[in-house]
């Protein structure tokens, strides 16, 4: 009896070591998640984009902005001269924080021992606006302790925070633009997949095959139905978002509903991708699960900042559609900018949707000749 179980137990061990698939589940994705969440993905934000706004130009705010830009969190790109470029500044997404001091900043302080600063936040993400809204004030506060220590006086340098976009600092309007690409990209990739292997799995493929249409029909009509679905569901998606969250869009709706066409499409070509060189249903859900839940989730934008993460994973987020489509909808549904500040990332999905599907295209006719 011992036997046969030692033997029946080395036939499994034998059966798994020759699955180079279930070899790559088993150690290929625990190392993957360690390696993201221990090192390259970290909440702490660091080098985060700022510009100064100086209108009083005295000692005073220069030794404020030389402490802030010797901070490890902070970067400061530059210095702006009106509050029109700052604006501008926000709406293209260049800057995460802005510090402003009035005139006559050093002035006021040394006269009335009170001096205002104003922070200003993008808080389209509340978490990275609080954040760095927190370092800052920190900041300020460590100066305004030595410089009440060095005067034998109690001044008082007060921030004014003011945060763009999401005021109230609510999650939704970071988490609904995660969602959309998070369901958008596993529906697409897992309806795409699933439709083709089913049709190899059933021995179908070889009727359709010899039937008068092209295989580019076969994949149309394959892809036709999920492509109309997932279009419903972001329709769905943003009334619930209308309804019970209170966000609508701020921008046109024609132009997100077309922005999540083209993305629909660049899904709906890595799940026909991926359903080529799947044999069973079950191993192509496994690979559109968890081949792109995991990228979807951790290199979007929307749990970690894309900014903390090393150059190479950087790199690699690029690689990943959702991380275009997040920057898209942001900016279209909560800031309310239009084409011209989103033409460069809807280029990208537009590249990445055409390349995919002639890939896919091209493998399927050479799996299927």
């Amino acid at each position: 009896m011992h036997s046969q179980l030692l033997t029946f137990i080395k036939k499994e061990f034998l059966h798994v070591f020759r699955d180079r698939k279930t070899l790559l589940m088993l150690f290929g994705l625990p190392i993957a998640q360690i390696v993201l969440f221990g090192f390259a993905l970290s909440n702490e934000v660091k080098d985060s984009k700022i510009v100064v706004v100086d209108y009083s130009k005295d000692a005073v705010t220069a030794k404020i902005i030389a402490k802030i830009g010797a901070s490890k969190y902070f970067n400061i790109q530059q210095s702006l001269q009106s509050a029109s470029q700052l604006q501008a500044a926000f709406k293209k997404g260049e800057v995460k924080l802005a510090v402003i001091f009035p005139q006559n900043f050093a002035i006021d302080l040394q006269h009335t021992n009170k001096a205002t600063i104003q922070v200003i936040a993008d808080a389209s993400d509340p978490n990275l606006a609080t954040t760095v809204t927190n370092y800052v004030t920190q900041i300020i506060n460590d100066y305004n302790a030595d410089l009440s220590n060095a005067s034998m006086q109690p001044l008082q340098i007060l921030p004014e925070v003011q945060m763009l976009y999401n005021p109230e600092l609510r999650g939704a309007p970071n988490f609904v633009p995660g969602v959309m690409a998070l369901v958008l990209m596993l529906v697409c990739t897992m309806m795409t997949s699933v439709a083709i292997v089913k049709e190899k799995e059933l021995g179908t493929m070889e009727i359709l095959l010899v039937s008068p249409f092209k295989t580019i029909y076969i994949i149309i009509a394959k892809l036709a139905p999920n492509l109309i679905i997932s279009v419903v569901n972001l329709f769905i998606i943003l009334i619930l978002s209308s309804v019970f969250l209170d966000l609508q869009v701020k921008g046109s709706v024609l132009l997100l509903t077309f922005c999540s066409t083209l993305f629909i499409l660049t899904s709906l070509s890595i799940g026909l991708l991926l359903s080529i060189n799947a044999q069973t249903q079950q191993s192509a859900m496994m690979g559109s699960m968890m081949g792109m839940m995991l990228p979807t989730m951790l290199l979007t934008g929307f749990l970690f900042p894309i900014e903390n993460m090393p150059i190479v994973m950087q790199g690699l987020a690029n690689l990943v559609p959702s991380r275009w489509y997040f920057i898209i909808v942001k900016r279209v549904m909560l800031k309310g900018l239009g084409f011209s500040s989103v033409w460069k990332e809807t280029l990208i999905l537009a590249s990445m949707c055409v390349l995919l599907f002639a890939i896919s295209l091209r493998k399927f006719k050479i799996r299927l000749q």
